[in-house]
């Protein structure tokens, strides 16, 4: 697969090359963007690795340490919040070091384009004693990865290896190279270096403090480092897709690029330092970086004159350090795109029922967040993870089991496997009687149809067991366990007013498969203007594919509706009705 040609590649996409030319042999990762196409990319080098879809961040995590103890270069992918949820094993292989060379891909994403904060990884890999790589473009993507595992073996540390949203989706010239020919590291047993038990992790800790002075000497002469000197009059720290701005903004400028955010180059830094008039530290989202230089005693700006929100523009910092009146157009002027779920798409009819029975619902992370909004505006929280059915048996615990008999949790089949089964454990252990409402769609939906546990295939195609999640419940011991289509709301409305009634744990599962994972052309509906009693039910859920006409008929758009059947089976006067593609 290698040759010697330049191509263009996704961030992304180059850092699946660079992970295969670095000789790596097994990636475990869950989807989340903007990380999640590393691993949908590394199945095309699957006859020389090993890449799967693990149930959540810290699954993939320990996957990948294991192989790595085991003696060969292992990684493990996700985005910024899943770096949280892999923080306990991240912390403790800190102590341990790596046999073969281990680095955690981690995608943060400044601007909020599809997460619920913007949390900072260099600030956990500070916490943690983790050095931190972070490339500025597709071509440096690829090469940071080989020195990403060659620090990782040099120094026993393992490496996080940070980009943003900008780069994973943006694109770049790479050029390909060939795959590492690497020989597997023996394995030896070593209890004191890989069993952190109190004695172990203290020995560990201080040698782990030694590693991490080392590379801070290193730091200062890596070439992933350097100094780019041109007018002294300004001089730039900056790192990763920052630097692109900084290089468009002032092309005049003297910049110190970094390669490596954590540890830093101190003796670079306060050269360069002393070699400009002006310094100014430019990196989005905390101030890492300026906060150490400044604790040096070097004088420089940063957050004064950059905010800590978002991601940064070329304009924003022509703006901040030329003074330039640029008249940037604010995100509050720009007209809004309000988020929608698809046309056809199940959770649509679940919101409407609960809406229609002015039920409240604790919601997760994935597609059904949407049922937040207008029109359906039926989810009222929204935290991380697997919160949703925690997040409602501690609102029955603090307010009583009547409080909650107007609330259910909605949770996604993938989000339930990721965390939410162990939050439905704890409602049964501790004697719950909340109602969970299980999405289940069949794929990872949010981050573009992947693969889980319960889909019956994996990341690399193969056919496998697919978990039985109304078994699965069962056998935590929930006495209630209904399964329901989406779209029969009738029998839907049924269950859950019969299932919220109940004194003890529910869990009604809608399964109905997402409708995009098929792409066959289907039948759609027609609405008739004659029939029509310009009433308004059918346009209740919000589907996208409905409008009014002028009159106040309603109007469905063939080129959208994917017949999933919601708008007849609400209309009372028999005016919408199932026609072939482009049938009037």
């Amino acid at each position: 697969m290698a040759d010697d040609k330049k191509v263009i590649m996704l961030g992304n996409e180059a850092i699946a090359r660079g992970a295969w030319e670095a000789g790596v042999k097994v990636s475990s990762a869950y989807p989340g963007t903007p990380s999640t196409e590393i691993s949908e990319n590394l199945v095309k080098y699957k006859e020389d690795l090993y890449a799967e879809w693990a149930p959540n961040e810290k699954v993939a995590a320990e996957v990948a340490i294991g192989a790595s103890i085991s003696g060969v270069r292992a990684m493990a992918c996700m985005k910024h919040v899943g770096l949280n949820v892999a923080s306990d094993p991240l912390y403790t292989v800190s102590y341990m070091g790596v046999n073969g060379g281990l680095v955690f891909m981690v995608a943060d994403d400044p601007g909020l384009y599809s997460s619920q904060n913007e949390q900072d990884t260099r600030m956990i890999a500070r916490a943690a004693g983790v050095p931190v790589l972070e490339p500025s473009d597709s071509a440096e993507a690829k090469e940071f990865v080989k020195k990403a595992f060659e620090i990782s073996e040099t120094y026993d540390r393992p490496v996080i290896f940070r980009i943003t949203t900008r780069l994973a989706h943006s694109q770049g010239l790479v050029e390909l190279g060939e795959r590492e020919a690497l020989e597997d590291r023996p394995y030896e047993k070593n209890i004191r270096k890989n069993v952190m038990m109190p004695g172990n992790a203290k020995f560990r800790h201080v040698e782990i403090e030694k590693r991490n002075n080392e590379l801070k000497e290193a730091a200062d002469t890596m070439d992933i480092n350097r100094v780019e000197m041109n007018d002294t009059k300004i001089g730039v720290i900056t790192s990763g897709i920052p630097y692109q701005y900084v290089k468009e903004a002032i092309p005049e400028a003297s910049v110190l690029k970094l390669g490596m955010v954590n540890p830093l180059p101190r003796k670079m830094i306060e050269e360069f330092a002393g070699k400009v008039e002006t310094l100014y530290i430019v990196e989005e989202l905390d101030p890492v970086i300026e906060e150490q230089v400044k604790s040096w005693g070097i004088k420089a700006t940063g957050k004064e004159i950059f905010t800590i929100q978002g991601e940064y523009s070329a304009n924003m910092i022509r703006q901040a350090i030329l003074k330039e009146d640029l008249k940037i157009r604010k995100a509050e002027d720009v007209p809004q795109r309000p988020p929608i779920l698809c046309p056809g798409c199940p959770h649509r009819s679940v919101f409407y029922v609960l809406n229609k029975l002015k039920m409240h619902a604790a919601g997760d992370i994935g597609c059904y967040t949407l049922g937040a909004v207008a029109p359906l505006s039926v989810v009222d929280t929204t935290i991380c993870m697997g919160a949703s059915i925690s997040s409602l048996h501690g609102m029955e615990k603090a307010k009583g089991k009547d409080y909650i008999k107007n609330w259910v949790a909605v949770i996604g089949d993938s989000t339930f496997l990721h965390t939410g089964v162990n939050s439905l454990m704890n409602m049964v252990y501790n004697q719950a009687t909340g109602t969970v409402l299980i999405l289940d769609n069949s794929t990872t939906g949010m981050t573009g149809h992947q693969d889980h546990a319960a889909t019956g295939k994996t990341l690399q195609g193969d056919p496998t067991y697919a978990i039985d999640i109304p078994g699965l419940c069962r056998s935590i011991g929930v006495p209630n366990v209904c399964v329901v289509n989406a779209f029969d709301i009738e029998t839907l409305e049924k269950t859950i007013k019969e299932e919220v009634a109940k004194e003890e744990v529910s869990v009604i599962i809608t399964r109905t498969p997402c409708v995009l994972l098929d792409k066959s052309r289907k039948p759609v509906y027609a609405a008739d203007p004659e029939k029509c009693k310009k009433c308004g039910m059918c346009m209740k859920p919000g589907c996208p594919a409905m409008t009014r006409n002028a009159d106040g008929t309603i109007h469905i758009d063939d080129t959208m509706c994917t017949g999933c059947g919601l708008c007849e089976t609400l209309c009372k006067f028999d005016a919408i009705k199932l026609v072939k593609a482009g049938e009037r």
